[in-house]
């Protein structure tokens, strides 16, 4: 119980933490409304010449535009997390305090990214699929079991984009410096997780491989969760593939912090 309430109170701690930037939050909202706008015309050019590419039709595409702005920021596709800040500390040699803290290395950060997800859902995520409601005709579900699954994939997205990411960030007690690996992850995830277009247009053995990588877990998964795509086995099979990349991606971050922690002299002292 007294694991739970720490890691409770570094959730709480992370949201605050993000909640304090509020001009940087009000220029994302910005930003991601006008992408959003240009994203949609676009998007109806193209479903104009290409009815029902991918399998979805105008309202569906418009859907999966102003859902990947929502949640954009909430799962981190280009960085921008904790990632940079633990960098640094394993960088100057600050790591060795965390090391020293009673609390799970792998959890307080984990803990801190999930409060700093929730406020970017509410705080950036809500404005830009509200606009996109208003001005375009969207396909949001009405079901509030289809909104709770989508709420469950967005998490089990949420994990996968931490577990991904601590990964890129300890690559730096062996590099000194993560921002090379993190820039590649980042523009890798830009494209795989659906990002610019959707991973049911890739074509041929592209698309099949962009499906099962774990980006796609990010915003493709709970795209089409909400937008009804998944039913039945089709949606188990859909939370299996992102709780399996979580598990095989946090216990890849396991591993390798107990290597680093063991065996690397960390910098700085």
């Amino acid at each position: 119980m007294h694991a739970v309430r720490l890691y409770a109170v570094v959730v709480v701690g992370g949201f605050r933490r993000y909640a304090t930037y509020r001009s940087a939050t009000l220029a994302g909202v910005f930003t991601n409304t006008v992408f959003g706008l240009i994203l949609s015309y676009t998007y109806i050019a193209l479903w104009h010449e290409r009815p029902q590419l991918g399998g979805y039709d105008q309202a569906d595409a418009l859907t999966y535009v102003w859902l990947g702005q929502g949640v954009h920021a909430v799962m981190a596709v280009m960085g921008g997390g904790f990632e940079n800040e633990l960098i640094e500390r394993i960088r100057t040699g600050d790591i060795a305090i965390d090391l020293y803290r009673p609390a799970d290395l792998q959890f307080w950060w984990f803990a801190g990214d999930v409060g700093r997800a929730a406020f970017q859902l509410l705080g950036r995520g809500v404005v830009p699929i509200a606009f996109g409601a208003l001005v375009f005709d969207l396909s949001l579900p009405t079901s509030p079991w289809i909104w709770a699954g989508f709420l469950l994939a967005l998490f089990l997205g949420v994990v996968v984009s931490f577990a991904l990411r601590y990964l890129v960030a300890l690559s730096a007690f062996w590099l000194m410096d993560g921002a090379g690996v993190a820039q590649i992850v980042a523009l890798t995830g830009m494209f795989f997780s659906g990002m610019l277009l959707p991973l049911n247009v890739f074509p041929g053995v592209l698309g099949e491989i962009a499906r099962i990588l774990p980006w796609s877990a990010l915003l493709q998964m709970p795209a089409d969760v909400l937008l009804g795509t998944y039913t039945g086995a089709g949606l188990l099979g859909a939370y299996g593939l992102q709780v399996g990349w979580a598990v095989v991606l946090l216990g890849a971050g396991r591993v390798l912090q107990s290597t680093a922690t063991r065996r690397v002299v960390v910098q700085g002292g």
